[in-house]
């Protein structure tokens, strides 16, 4: 069903109890540590391309719950009931949370309030901030995935220490957070640090006009720099399907045609954040999303942006997340205390 709260309570009650039933054997669970039950708290929902995570957290970040399930796929109804899910379980054994905040992919549209630019393209048109907040009788607060994790790794992560820090999400999708002095810069029309939809810098002959994106256009960052768009350019150029990790894996082992597929990705992903940098010169750049496990990007990536970056010489760090996975779901539960 695509429009849950569009029905009865009935119906929504069922395809809240149908979806239990697919995810408990595919939940990761936190078992809440020892006297968490009614600590003031906040709940955080990462709502990602294959997975959503929850977790409850004290007011000084500690954890207190966490679960993570599957997410469903091209079905609005149930990415909801998943939520709500992940919430009732939390609250079950934390208690009643003070906040609850929600990153996503894509955003609210400030004209319409509907989702748009969502590389689940499910949720798109759809009203997702007034059928949550009817759903669980609450106020909730929604943003962008990849903002919600700059800012958790800008107020205490990887780049505390700076003013402007840029966070790249590179996994299922490919995004970006601006955060300065704390905050998140979302901009006029709620697309601040959107640079996966920008074109990929410099491209070669052979990289134009580039792959299709969902969006509609061709050669977006995101079809390049993706771990799907990593996977397919090998494919392309060798005929075999390898994903981001068994590619790192085979380079190592000594594979020429995978080490030049990581190759072509480091400069792609350098010419991208050049572009970046030749706008809003942030002073650290961290990774995030699943290619943000290899390491050699951290090592190889600034050697290439050099000869892209419109400076003598460039100081500005790239840098692994301080929280790992978890970026995403600690930036959604300090949504409440943003500017």
């Amino acid at each position: 069903m695509a429009y849950c709260l569009r029905n009865t309570e009935n119906q929504v009650a069922l395809v809240h109890i149908e979806l239990e039933r697919e995810i408990i054997s595919d939940s990761k669970i936190c078992v809440p540590m020892p006297n968490t039950i009614d600590q003031p708290h906040r709940i955080g929902i990462d709502l990602g391309g294959t997975k959503i995570e929850g977790a409850s957290f004290s007011n000084t970040g500690q954890v207190l719950a966490r679960r993570r399930v599957p997410s469903p796929q091209d079905d609005y109804g149930q990415s909801l009931a998943a939520i709500k899910s992940l919430i009732d379980y939390l609250e079950g054994n934390t208690g009643p949370a003070i906040s609850l905040g929600i990153g996503m992919p894509g955003t609210l549209s400030p004209e319409t309030k509907l989702v748009k630019n969502s590389n689940s393209t499910w949720l798109n048109g759809m009203p997702m901030a007034t059928d949550l907040e009817r759903l669980l009788g609450r106020p909730v607060k929604f943003e962008n995935d990849a903002n919600c994790f700059a800012l958790s790794e800008a107020v205490d992560g990887a780049g505390k220490y700076s003013r402007l820090v840029f966070g790249v999400i590179i996994g299922t999708g490919t995004g970006g957070g601006l955060i300065f002095d704390k905050g998140i810069w979302s901009g006029k029309n709620a697309i601040g640090g959107e640079w996966g939809h920008n074109p990929l810098p410099w491209p070669s002959r052979q990289e134009q006009p580039g792959p299709l994106c969902y969006c509609g256009r061709r050669g977006c960052l995101e079809t390049f720099l993706s771990g799907p768009g990593l996977s397919a350019d090998h494919y392309h150029a060798t005929g075999r399907r390898l994903a981001p990790d068994e590619l790192a894996e085979s380079a190592m082992n000594g594979d020429q045609d995978a080490e030049l597929t990581l190759t072509r990705y480091e400069d792609r992903l350098a010419r991208g954040l050049a572009s970046l940098m030749n706008v809003i010169d942030p002073e650290v750049i961290v990774l995030g999303g699943g290619l943000s496990h290899l390491n050699r990007l951290y090592k190889n990536v600034p050697l290439l942006w050099d000869r892209y970056v419109f400076s003598d010489h460039v100081t500005t760090q790239l840098l692994p997340p301080t929280h790992g996975a978890s970026s995403g779901v600690r930036g959604a539960a300090w949504l409440w205390d943003t500017k």
